[in-house]
């Protein structure tokens, strides 16, 4: 629609936000009357309408089989269109048009904002399944009429208002009409049956919805009157009442077509089920949350005791091993510590290769410098835990056997990610600019027990690669090739 209304009108931002605001809404005025809207705005010669939006009910037949938007159409072709635009009135005269052997009854509603008309909103109905209208259709009908009075009195939708309508009731959940004094004339029987879940044992209509409301909902001290106000519609507002039945999500509508509020609309809508999922997603989500917690806790106790144990041991070798075990314990409670503060099974691994690195770095041996370059993103918790182990035991490896104690030195950790056909990946390298691999060194045989952990979690686990080779210039390079998941 952005597009449409700059390239072909003189809509200034304010009148495109206003039209936004009644697109967002008018999923309501469709489903009310039954009908399709289309909404057409003059184009800036003022000699043709281009149609920015459209709108099919959920209530009945559409008039379009075609999408309408973009469509553009001289004026004075479509009579009804230039008399709502010239006189700023809704406009219903004129015969039934024929569409494809269906018969279709065709209105024009200005849309007027502070004063001036901005387009038309064609209303459709298809008359093929046309039938003696029910209750509930002529309130549904009423309605809808008293929302297009207010449409083109500029007095809907309400400024600041905007509604997210995947998650606000809609008509067919349920609607209750209401009179100027919030006293119900008409409930729908789903409207009906969301109050029965509260509690109602008896009939809504003739019943004042806000004292109704606040006598099935848990007494709230002082908030009862805030809630009785509410429920009877004086003002735009979205709500849930909640008690130990179930839970109903509410809308009101203040209807006011010629400027004096004559009564509301109230949609509503069951969503006891969805809220009671919600609560155990919410709880699971705690509960996941809890464990990663205990379980790097637990980490930490077994890091503890293997750095106690260290402490108390003579053998050089063995003091060596247990410190060795330590930091990759450490490295595991830093993924386990990361997936305690979220919601879902997927971290920010940057964060914990800058941990990680931080903790490796501490037995560097001399004056040699550890960062990280690039960026690995989000990653599922399967692939973060191997991999902090991988990246502590490669860091540990350069550290110990690329530098001496006098010498000093750079370690560098860069991470790329990339797509293709085969998926995304994720490329690591960590570069030193020690004293390189010892001749006839083979990465791959070599017994070195980190190195197997390695390679065992980077090929079996990870489905990766690894490689470890001179550098360019000086040093050794290990290179990881990993597939990973989207971080979208």
């Amino acid at each position: 629609m952005n597009d449409l209304v700059r390239q072909h009108t003189a809509l200034g931002d304010t009148d495109l936000e206003w039209l936004h605001l009644l697109v967002s809404e008018w999923q309501l005025l469709s489903d009310l009357s039954f009908a399709d809207l289309v909404l057409w705005v003059p184009t800036r010669d003022g000699t043709r309408y281009v149609s920015v939006a459209q709108m099919r009910p959920n209530t009945g037949p559409t008039s379009y089989q075609d999408d309408m938007v973009g469509h553009l159409v001289p004026r004075g072709r479509r009579p009804l269109l230039d008399a709502a635009l010239d006189e700023g009135r809704i406009v219903r005269e004129g015969d039934p048009e024929w569409r494809e052997e269906v018969p279709v009854r065709v209105e024009s509603i200005p849309v007027r904002r502070e004063g001036r008309v901005l387009g038309v909103i064609a209303r459709n109905t298809n008359l093929l399944t046309v039938r003696t209208p029910s209750r509930l259709e002529l309130t549904y009908l009423q309605s809808a009429s008293d929302l297009a009075q207010m449409i083109a009195a500029g007095s809907f939708p309400f400024p600041g208002q905007q509604v997210d309508m995947d998650a606000s009731p809609r008509v067919g959940d349920g609607l209750i009409r209401l009179d100027a004094d919030g006293v119900v004339q008409y409930a729908s029987p789903n409207g009906l049956s969301a109050y029965h879940r509260l509690g109602l044992a008896s009939d809504l209509v003739g019943q004042h919805l806000g004292g109704i409301t606040a006598e099935l909902a848990p007494s709230r001290g002082p908030v009862d009157e805030a809630l009785v106000k509410l429920a009877s519609g004086y003002a735009p507002r979205e709500f849930e009442v909640e008690c130990a039945g179930g839970v109903i999500q509410l809308r009101a509508i203040p209807l006011k077509p010629k400027g004096v509020r004559i009564g509301s609309l109230v949609l509503l809508r069951d969503v006891t089920e969805l809220r009671r999922r919600e609560r155990e997603l919410i709880t699971k989500d705690a509960t996941i949350r809890e464990i990663h917690h205990r379980v790097k806790n637990n980490l930490q106790t077994v890091a503890a005791l293997l750095r106690l144990q260290a402490r108390r041991m003579d053998s050089v070798r063995g003091r060596e091993a247990l410190n060795e075990a330590v930091r990759r314990v450490g490295s595991i409670a830093i993924v386990h510590e990361t997936l305690s503060q979220n919601l879902d099974e997927r971290v920010e691994f940057d964060e914990i290769a800058d941990r990680v690195i931080a903790m490796v770095a501490e037995i560097s041996p001399g004056k040699v410098t550890c960062r990280r370059t690039g960026r690995f993103g989000i990653l599922d918790a399967e692939v973060a835990t191997p991999l902090a182990m991988v990246l502590t035991e490669i860091l540990q490896n350069a550290l110990e056997h690329a530098f001496t104690l006098a010498e000093s030195g750079t370690v560098e950790v860069s991470a790329v990610r990339g797509g293709s056909s085969a998926g995304t990946r994720l490329l690591i390298t960590v570069q030193d600019d020690g004293c390189g691999l010892p001749e006839g060194f083979d990465p791959q045989r070599a017994g070195n027990l980190g190195l197997q952990i390695v390679r065992t979690l980077v090929e079996g686990e990870l489905g990766g690669t690894f490689g470890m080779v001179p550098a360019p210039e000086r040093g050794t390079q290990v290179v990881l090739d990993i597939p990973v998941r989207s971080e979208k």
